[in-house]
């Protein structure tokens, strides 16, 4: 088999399972993190870990930006085949190619370096870029496949993942807040389960296997966790039951 059919199929079935095995990688960082507590190998800091959950809000707000100018099918979240009505031009994609997977970057990247480390640091660029680099040949030939000569003069004058100049073309869409909602509240809910899961097992380890003896940190992380767990069912509800969020052509 050619190397093209090669790399097509295998972005076809990672692109599919997309949105879980990257769920291995959270469990591997999990481990390691809890590793090096119990090694006494980790030095906790309170602005360290709010500097990594920046990092992670960047990343969605790559995100934000993205969906909120986005027209219908497309830049969505389906997994079983790709869907194409246009090939988005403007907006966050006349920066970078793919936008929505350099936001995936930065939220990742923001709870890989919670460990503090360099080698699992390191192991995570590159098990992101193998990951992805294959999705997005897949996408990539999919496009070129259904737009051609569309595509490819896009594709040729703008970067795949990092922005080399700040060429923002305007949308011709508005900004849909309501857009945003139905497609990424999930997004801020899962980033702070994860960091309070980080300060939950740093707790119950520096505290003697206490399970419910929180830090002030610890209780601020649980509380958000909280209060945007209510907020993303209140959410998905609407969204299930209701066309509240819904917007003409997004």
């Amino acid at each position: 088999m050619a190397l093209f059919e090669t790399f097509r199929r295998q972005g076809d079935f990672l692109f599919r399972y997309r949105s879980y095995l990257p769920v291995l990688l959270i469990f591997a960082g999990l481990g390691y993190y809890v590793y090096l507590h119990l090694v006494d190998s980790y030095s906790f800091s309170t602005s360290y870990f709010l500097g990594c959950f920046i990092v992670s809000l960047i990343g969605l707000a790559i995100r934000v930006i993205t969906i909120g100018y986005t027209p219908k099918n497309t830049s969505g979240r389906n997994t079983q085949t790709q869907v194409a009505d246009t090939v988005n031009k403007t907006g966050m994609y006349s920066l970078v190619r793919h936008p929505l997977y350099l936001g995936n970057f930065f939220m990742w990247f923001g709870l890989s370096l919670l460990t503090q480390s360099i080698w699992f640091n390191v192991f995570f660029l590159m098990f992101f870029w193998l990951y992805y680099e294959r999705i997005m040949y897949a996408e990539e030939a999919f496009l070129r496949g259904k737009f051609g000569e569309e595509y490819l003069n896009w594709a040729n004058s703008v970067p795949t993942f990092i922005p080399r100049k700040f060429r923002w073309r305007s949308p011709g869409l508005f900004f849909s807040v309501r857009n945003v909602i139905k497609r990424e509240s999930i997004g801020l809910f899962k980033l702070v389960l994860l960091f309070f899961v980080f300060q939950y097992l740093h707790d119950v380890i520096t505290n003697g296997g206490k399970p419910f003896e929180l830090s002030t940190w610890g209780k601020y992380w649980f509380v958000a966790f909280i209060v945007t767990g209510v907020v993303y069912i209140v959410l998905r509800t609407l969204r299930k039951k209701t066309r509240l969020l819904d917007v003409e052509g997004r």
